[in-house]
């Protein structure tokens, strides 16, 4: 007797449609509920559809040298720029030069318009340089004669720094820091677990005047630091100036950068070429909040090395190097020993902007050039508008020609479709939305033609699966053996499609500037999210439909009739007794 047949199982894709479905409702509710409480409602819009500001920069000559305006160095100046701005998290920027000497710099609304104007126009050139000497920042006053050598009058402790007896007392005073102005920092260290192997700031450092005739300050200099005034903006500007438009291999003065304190600073020790890396980060080990981390190329390592092993010899404050930016000093460290290791880290005062300003201008290089800005305006949204106006209209029309079309010619599967469709738009919509204040993300006219073509691309996909369960039905298959059977030879053409489709959006995105990126940026995520779709939605959406009546049983609105598309007969075994041939 022959054993009984067991019954078959359901495929694992068939088992449980209906928790892919709740899954997705539920990520959909949650990017919904996460524009309530951004309180972003809509997307963030480009330039070109806001408006928003446009600086113009103009090329300013060098000291020592006259040839550095060319097209090479403003092309290079260019490029700088837009990756500055694009660390800011603006994507649809436009930086582009004009004429021989000028570079446009559009930034879309609703971005800090003072943030972009101070990191397009800062050059970045960054040194290291040790100091000589340093002093409050005020102008130092006049001698005034005393009727006593050791009178202690108000004029005479001025004279003399005015804390001498403080600094005698007090030989290691303690670090302090500030928020005005740049980033402010206040230690320079080796990343290290050894407490020896760190450079603590000594900002506060009382003030120490200048040697008279000292061999390491020329008298000239003297006199111009004795009159360098950092308390005022006009000091301070000029101080800088000053500072950034000498040679490497002079001393200069400069001022620290919320104009506190004054120095005297020796040659160059290292550049600001040779950091290869700089990125903020969250100091939570040893408590020191934002900090900026350096990183050294291998020439550079070897001189930062040279150079905190000769101050480490000295005593204070010839034991403390000046990190300056565009003149300014934003550090100035004490060496306690030789740094070894290629990498240091600046640390104190530091908020989470100033961190990643900061790290975004050394990390993205020096610019060749000094710029200033010669005009700032408002750019208004009125040609973009419009534009967005006919691409709406185009893109309505031809989301009207699809549905009539699927209505056409799939019928009831048309609602597979459009439900399809509204679920892509409503994840397109949101995550658009929250990338907004998330990265930056802005919506330009490119972008949203990028979305209108996904329209097409995610109709594809649900036709090329329609199709599948037809050519099934017609094998003389019912619907659901067709749905599944259907299934995989679809989700490999899905999937090369949406591949090719989304290989083509990321080599544009990698190899174009601009606008265009906005294009493949959109063309690249609706792709990803067509494949979302397919899987997640359109697939088990037709297996619950398949057990429907109105579907299984090929109603002639379903789409799915047997008679409609052309079905053979049943597919069946027929069994045939053997026949017994009978003697006579």
């Amino acid at each position: 007797m022959a054993a009984p047949k067991k019954g078959r199982r359901a495929p694992a894709s068939q088992g449980h449609p209906g928790r892919t479905l709740i899954l997705v409702l539920i990520a959909m509710a949650a990017l919904i509920g996460g524009m309530f409480y951004s309180g972003t409602m809509t997307p963030r819009l480009g330039i070109d559809l806001a408006g928003g500001t446009s600086f113009t920069l103009a090329a300013q000559n060098q000291p020592g040298k006259p040839n550095a305006i060319n097209e090479t160095n403003m092309n290079t100046a260019a490029g700088i720029m837009e990756r500055r701005v694009n660390g800011l998290g603006v994507t649809e920027s436009e930086v582009q030069t004009q004429g021989s000497n000028h570079i446009i710099v559009n930034i879309p609304k609703g971005t800090d318009a003072k943030q972009a104007r101070q990191q397009v126009g800062t050059t970045a050139q960054l040194a290291f340089r040790p100091v000589l000497t340093t002093a409050a920042g005020t102008k130092a006053p006049e001698p005034t004669p005393s009727p006593s050598q050791g009178g202690k009058g108000k004029e005479g402790e001025k004279a003399t720094g005015g804390k001498g007896s403080q600094q005698s007392a007090s030989p290691t005073p303690s670090a302090s820091s500030t928020s005005q102005g740049r980033a402010v920092t206040d230690a320079l260290k080796k990343p290290s677990a050894s407490p020896s192997a760190s450079a603590s700031d000594k900002s506060s450092t009382p003030p120490t005047p200048p040697v008279p005739g000292g061999a390491d300050i020329p008298p000239a200099l003297q006199k111009q630091f004795a009159a360098l005034d950092c308390s005022t903006k006009k000091g301070l500007a000029q101080a800088n100036e000053q500072a950034a438009g000498s040679k490497p291999t002079d001393p200069v003065v400069a001022c620290k950068d919320d104009g506190s304190q004054k120095y005297v600073l020796g040659p160059v020790g290292v550049e600001g070429t040779d950091v290869k890396d700089a990125k903020a980060v969250f100091d939570s080990q040893q408590g020191q909040g934002w900090i900026v981390q350096m990183d050294f190329t291998s020439d550079g390592g070897k001189k930062f090395a040279d150079i905190t092993g000769k101050l480490a010899t000295k005593t204070p404050p010839q034991n403390q190097f000046a990190i300056v930016l565009d003149g300014a000093v934003v550090s100035d460290p004490r060496v306690n020993e030789r740094l070894n290791g290629g990498n240091a880290t600046i640390s104190g005062g530091f908020t989470q902007q100033s961190a990643e300003d900061l790290g975004n201008m050394l990390s993205y290089g020096a610019l060749p050039l000094s710029f200033k800005i010669d005009d700032e305006t408002t750019v208004t949204a009125a040609l973009g508008g419009e534009q967005l106006h006919a691409g709406l209209i185009a893109g309505a029309i031809g989301l009207a020609l699809v549905i009539v079309y699927l209505v056409a010619y799939y019928r009831g599967l048309a609602l597979v479709a459009l439900a399809s469709l509204g679920v892509s738009a409503i994840l397109t919509y949101t995550i658009m939305t929250l990338l907004g204040p998330a990265i930056g993300f802005a919506l330009n006219l490119p972008a949203v033609c990028g979305a209108i073509v996904a329209i097409g691309i995610t109709a594809d996909s649900f036709i090329v699966y329609f199709e599948r369960i037809r050519d099934e039905i017609r094998e003389g298959r019912t619907l659901r053996p067709a749905v599944e059977r259907g299934w995989p030879r679809a989700r490999r053409t899905i999937l090369v499609s949406d591949f090719v489709s989304f290989l083509a959006a990321a080599v544009l995105f990698i190899v174009t500037v601009g606008k265009v990126q906005g294009f493949a940026f959109t063309l690249g995520l609706t792709t990803l999210l067509d494949v979302v779709v397919v899987f997640l939605f359109t697939k088990p959406l037709m297996t619950l439909l398949a057990r429907r009546k109105f579907f299984s049983e090929g109603h002639s609105w379903s789409g799915l009739d047997p008679k409609r598309l052309g079905a053979k007969p049943p597919l069946r075994r027929r069994r045939t007794a053997p026949t017994q041939t009978k003697e006579a």
